[in-house]
C-alpha cells in the first residue's frame, strides 16, 4: 500500500485556506516529501502525519514557494529526536542552497545527505522508493518526480524445487536476497515468477507541457500536475512564466494514459476552480481538483 497526501495546493504564496504546494508519500514506515514551501509543517500536522519518518525530500527547484519551509521542518524533525539520516534530492546547487537555509537551523541531531541532479533523467532507489527525476521546462532548472513501488513476482515452489534449492533458503530468496552456499549462488529469480504490477505516482509542477513529462508519467496510477491557470485568457501568461493551464495538464494526462489526475499549484487569483472542471473532464474524465489534505491509499492489484 502507498499512501498519498497532497499537503498544499497553492502557487507563489500561501493563503488562509491553501498552503504552498507539497506532497507526502508513505510506504512501509518511511515518508517521502516533495517540496517544502512555507506552511508545509502546518499542512503535515493538519493531515495528521508525523515529521520523524520523513526520510527523503525531493525538491523540484529553488523558488521560495517550494523550499522556504525547510529550516523550520528540519528543526521540528530534530525536536522529534530523529537521528536517522535525511536524504535531500534536487537540482545542481542543492548543497549550497540547503547550507544557506541551515544558517538558522545549524545544529541538528541527524545528518543530511544531498544528492544533486545534473542529467535530464536520473534514477535512484531509497527505502523501497524507485525515484525517476526528470527535467521539465521552467524559467529555472526544475525537475518532476515519478515514484514507483515495484512488486516482485509470486513465489514458485515448482521453480525452487526445479533448481534444487534447500527449503531453508526459500524465505530469504523470496525477500530478494542473493545467497551463496556450498559453492552455489542462489538468486531471487530462481524462486520468483514474473514481476507483478507495482504502484506509480508522478508529480510535476512549474513547467510548460513537454514530452518528458508525458513519458515519465506514462501508466501512472496517479498524476499530480500543476494547473496554475484555469482561465482560457491566461494561456499567454502561462507561456510567459513557464506554467500550465488546467487543459494542458489534462491533455498530458490523456497522452500518458494515467489512471487519475489531480491538479495543483493554483494561482492565488484562482477562485471557484471546480467551475472549470467540466471542460477539463471532457479532455480527461478522471481529472480532479486538488485540495489541501486530499489523500488516497493506492493498493496493489489482486493476483
Amino acid at each position: 500500500m502507498l499512501d498519498v497526501c497532497l499537503l498544499g495546493t497553492a502557487g507563489m504564496m500561501p493563503l488562509p485556506y491553501r498552503w504552498l504546494t507539497s506532497m507526502m508519500l508513505r510506504f512501509n514506515g518511511s515518508s517521502l516529501l516533495v517540496d517544502c514551501g512555507e506552511g508545509t509543517q502546518i499542512a503535515i500536522k493538519e493531515a495528521g502525519h508525523s515529521f520523524k519518518p520523513i526520510d527523503i525530500l525531493c525538491v523540484t527547484h529553488f523558488h521560495a514557494d517550494h523550499i522556504s519551509g525547510l529550516p523550520g521542518l528540519l528543526l521540528t524533525m530534530g525536536n522529534a529526536e530523529r537521528t536517522e539520516p535525511l536524504t535531500i534530492i534536487g537540482p545542481r546547487g542543492l548543497e549550497k542552497v540547503v547550507g544557506a537555509l541551515r544558517m538558522i537551523a545549524p545544529e541538528l541531531p541527524f545528518p543530511i545527505q544531498c544528492i544533486e541532479l545534473s542529467e535530464a533523467d536520473e534514477y535512484l532507489e531509497i527505502n523501497g522508493y524507485h525515484i525517476h527525476a526528470f527535467r521539465v521546462k521552467h524559467n529555472v532548472v526544475c525537475y518532476g518526480y515519478s515514484v514507483e513501488i515495484k512488486r516482485a513476482g509470486k513465489f514458485s515452489v515448482e521453480k525452487a524445487k526445479e533448481h534444487e534449492i534447500p527449503m531453508k533458503l526459500w524465505s530469504r530468496l523470496q525477500k530478494g536476497e542473493t545467497i551463496e552456499q556450498d559453492g552455489i549462488t542462489y538468486t531471487p529469480d530462481m524462486v520468483l515468477g514474473a514481476a507483478r504490477k507495482g504502484l506509480k505516482v508522478t508529480y510535476c509542477t512549474d513547467s510548460r507541457p513537454v514530452d518528458a513529462i508525458v513519458q515519465a508519467a506514462e501508466g501512472s496510477d496517479l498524476f499530480i500536475c500543476e494547473g496554475m491557470y484555469a482561465e482560457k485568457e491566461k494561456l499567454a501568461k502561462a507561456k510567459q512564466y513557464k506554467h500550465m493551464t488546467f487543459y494542458e495538464a489534462a491533455e498530458m494526462a490523456k497522452r500518458a494514459q494515467v489512471n487519475e489526475l489531480w491538479l495543483t499549484h493554483f494561482s492565488p487569483s484562482l477562485v471557484h476552480g471546480e467551475s472549470y472542471m467540466n471542460e477539463v473532464r471532457s479532455i480527461f474524465p478522471k481529472a480532479h481538483l486538488g485540495k489541501d489534505g486530499k489523500s488516497v491509499e493506492l493498493v496493489f492489484e489482486e493476483d
